[in-house]
Order: C-alpha cells, then structure tokens, then sequence
C-alpha cells in the first residue's frame, strides 16, 4: 500500500514536531506515532533532512 509522498518543506516541519515533543518529555516511538510515520521512516527523514530549516530547502 503506497502511501502520498510528503514534501521536503512538511518533512523539515514533522522532524521540528517530533524534537518539540521530545522536550516534552515524550519518547521517540510516541513522538514518531503521533506524527503519522514510522520510526524507520522518522530515522530516513533525519538523515537526509536533518539540521535543514524551510529556508535553506529554497536557496
């Protein structure tokens, strides 16, 4: 089951989402639940995306 492809400007969005729940005191398999994605897909999107802000996916 193939599921839509989330935009590089969502996926910086989503990773920002799970670090404020993380400060939050929420763990990483909750945080990542509630974002919507898995925690192999979270682990990808860290990789490629990670340190990234909306800003620098533009220029």
């Amino acid at each position: 089951m193939a599921g839509t492809r989330d935009k590089p400007e969502d996926v910086v969005l989503k990773l920002r989402q799970v670090e404020v729940l993380q400060g939050q005191g929420m763990g990483i398999a909750g945080a990542v639940r509630q974002i919507g994605v898995s925690q192999q897909t979270y682990y990808r999107w860290r990789k490629q995306y990670g340190g990234m802000t909306r800003d620098q996916l533009n220029g």
